[in-house]
C-alpha cells in the first residue's frame, strides 16, 4: 500500500502561527501534526506501507523535506516529496503524486487527526471515512443506500440527507483508476469555485459503477484554527498519556508542579510554576513563575510572571508580564 498526504499551503486560518511554519508542521504534544497522522495511519491500518508521498509547496524548504522523508523511513517506508506549485484544489493536489497513485492507496489530508482502530478491507473498491456530526450543513456528507453503500456525496446540505461528514481520509483499491479520474477533471476543466475537487472525481466513479463504502472513526480532531488545535492537543495528550514518554529526561522541573497530562520537551526549564493540565512545552523553552493550562508553547520561548490558558505561543517568543501595582479598598472586587 502507498500513502499520500496532501499538505496544502501554509494555512491562512492559523496565522500568525503559520507565517513561518506550515500548518501540518505545527507541534501537537511534541510531534508535528503530519507526523502524528502518518504514525496513526500505519499503526491502525495493519497494512505494509511501501511509499509515503508528501505533497507540499516548494517554499517549505529542504529542512522540512528531509524531516518528512525521515518520518517515512523510521516507519519502514520510502519517503517521497511532491510539489504542488499552485493550490488548485484537492484533486489537483493528489494528482501531483501521480507516480504514487498505483495499487492500493490510502489518502489523508494533513490538517486533521483521528482516533480509530480499523483494518482496511482491501477487497473493497473504495472506503471514505466519516464521523457523525450534529450540524451536517457545514460539511460534505455521504448518503447511504439500504445495502450500506455510498450512493451520493452532498456538499453542505441545506436540508438533512445524512449526518456522516467526510473527514478527508480515503482508501482506493485501484490507484491507477483514481489517477485517470483526477486527470479527467483537469482535461475537461471540471471546476468547483475555481478548483479541482476529489468529490467530483468520486461522483463520476459512482456513475461508472465503482462501489464506495464508509468507515467511521471514534473521534475526529481538527487542526483548522487556533482553538481547534489547542483542543486537539488536549485530546492527544489524554490519548497518549501512559503510552508515550511525554516528559523528556533532560527537562528541569525546579520547585514546580506538573499536572498531567502534559508534554515537556527536551531541555525545557520550568521554575516556580504550575503547568497543566493539557499543556505542551516544546524543546528549549524556559518558564518562570507562571501558571499555564490548556496551551501550546513552542520551542525556544521564554514565559515569565504569566497566567495563560487556552493559548498558543510560537517559536522564539518572549512573553513577560509586568507585576501589577494595586491599591484596592475594603470589600473591593476586581475582575
Amino acid at each position: 500500500m502507498n500513502i499520500i498526504i496532501p499538505m496544502a499551503g501554509m494555512g491562512k486560518r492559523m496565522r500568525p502561527h503559520t507565517l513561518t511554519t506550515a500548518k501540518p508542521l505545527l507541534p501537537i504534544a511534541g510531534k508535528p501534526i503530519v507526523q502524528r497522522l502518518v504514525e496513526d495511519i500505519i499503526a491502525t491500518c495493519n497494512e505494509k506501507v511501501d511509499e509515503i508521498a508528501f505533497i507540499i509547496a516548494p517554499s517549505f524548504g529542504k529542512e522540512v523535506e528531509n524531516h518528512l522523508c525521515s518520518v517515512a523511513e523510521k516507519l519502514g517506508a520510502k519517503g517521497k516529496i511532491c510539489y504542488q506549485e499552485t493550490p488548485l484544489g484537492t484533486a489537483h493536489a493528489i494528482l501531483c503524486a501521480g507516480d504514487t497513485l498505483t495499487g492500493n492507496v490510502f489518502i489523508a489530508f494533513a490538517d486533521t487527526l483521528f482516533k480509530a482502530t480499523f483494518s482496511i478491507d482491501t477487497s473493497l473498491d473504495a472506503i471514505i471515512w466519516t464521523q457523525k456530526v450534529d450540524d451536517p450543513t457545514a460539511f460534505g456528507v455521504v448518503k447511504l443506500n439500504a445495502a450500506g453503500e455510498i450512493e451520493a456525496f452532498v456538499e453542505k446540505p441545506k436540508e438533512f440527507v445524512s449526518d456522516l461528514a467526510i473527514i478527508g481520509v480515503y482508501y482506493f483499491k485501484d490507484g491507477d483508476a483514481l489517477k485517470k479520474e483526477l486527470q479527467r477533471l483537469i482535461d475537461l476543466n471540471i471546476l468547483l469555485k475555481g478548483e479541482y475537487q476529489i468529490t467530483d472525481a468520486m461522483e463520476h466513479m459512482l456513475q461508472i459503477g465503482v462501489k464506495f463504502y464508509t468507515g467511521q472513526v471514534e473521534e475526529w480532531l481538527d487542526c483548522g484554527n487556533k482553538d481547534a488545535t489547542v483542543y486537539t492537543n488536549q485530546r492527544i495528550l489524554e490519548i497518549k498519556h501512559g503510552k508515550e514518554q511525554l516528559v523528556h529526561e533532560s527537562a528541569q522541573i525546579i520547585h514546580s508542579v506538573i499536572i498531567e497530562p502534559c508534554y515537556i520537551g527536551k531541555d525545557v526549564v520550568i521554575r516556580y510554576s504550575v503547568i497543566g493540565p493539557h499543556v505542551s512545552v516544546e524543546k528549549g523553552t524556559v518558564i518562570d513563575d507562571s501558571r499555564i493550562t490548556n496551551s501550546i508553547i513552542q520551542s525556544h520561548s521564554v514565559v515569565k510572571n504569566a497566567h495563560i490558558n487556552a493559548s498558543m505561543l510560537g517559536k522564539n517568543v518572549s512573553y513577560i508580564e509586568k507585576p501589577k501595582e494595586l491599591s484596592l479598598g475594603d470589600f473591593s472586587t476586581q475582575l
